[in-house]
């Protein structure tokens, strides 16, 4: 028994380190907020109504995780005799995944061209941004680029044709595969920059 605590003693401090908790909670309100706000807009007879909220709840959600990112000690993290990129992958891939289940719960079920899987696409985007955010300018700011980025997509409308499938992906039809690809990409990319270069500490240069 204190073997397995011993075990998962780390792992636990690093959670409690990196806010999870609150995370949770917060990722819990926002999928509560996203299936309450589908339900008023009677997104059931329409599912183009439900476009602010495939686009505004990953944004909140994204937010969240990213500001979680923060290091307390990241040098210490540097000149750790146990990589810590593993520990950082955790630390994104898990509030990630339990916000991307969370949120798909909140949309009607039904086929349509707004709903889980285009809430999945948009929260995986947004992670990326803020992942890419936290290890560029710090996590404690990583949220501007993200609510400034899917904020100002929404603003401008839902246009049509190829291009705006990659620069438009937040507000797109689940089913455009150039908007699913632009999320990837941006997930992908954020994930690795902030797993390689961990979140940019407070008071240190680009």
């Amino acid at each position: 028994m204190n073997g397995t605590a011993r075990g998962l003693g780390p792992s636990v401090l690093y959670a409690r380190s990196q806010g999870l908790p609150l995370t949770t909670y917060t990722l819990l309100g926002t999928a509560v907020l996203a299936a309450w706000a589908a339900r008023a807009l009677h997104a059931h007879l329409d599912p183009g109504r439900l476009v602010p909220v495939v686009a505004l709840a990953p944004m909140l959600a994204a937010a969240a995780i990213s500001t979680g990112l923060y290091e307390h000690s990241a040098e210490l993290d540097r000149t750790a005799a146990r990589p810590w990129w593993p520990r950082r992958l955790a630390a994104l891939l898990v509030p990630t995944a339990f916000a991307a289940a969370s949120l798909a719960l909140a949309v009607p079920g039904h086929a349509q061209e707004f709903g889980a899987v285009a809430m999945v696409r948009n929260l995986l985007g947004a992670v990326g941004i803020g992942a890419a955010a936290a290890a560029v300018l710090g996590a404690r700011l990583s949220w501007l680029p993200v609510v400034a980025c899917l904020s100002s997509v929404y603003m401008a409308g839902a246009p049509a044709g190829r291009a705006a499938a990659v620069w438009a992906w937040p507000v797109q039809p689940e089913t455009r595969p150039g908007s699913w690809a632009a999320a990837s990409l941006v997930f992908l990319g954020g994930t690795a920059l902030y797993t390689v270069r961990g979140s940019r500490g407070e008071g240190s240069r680009v």
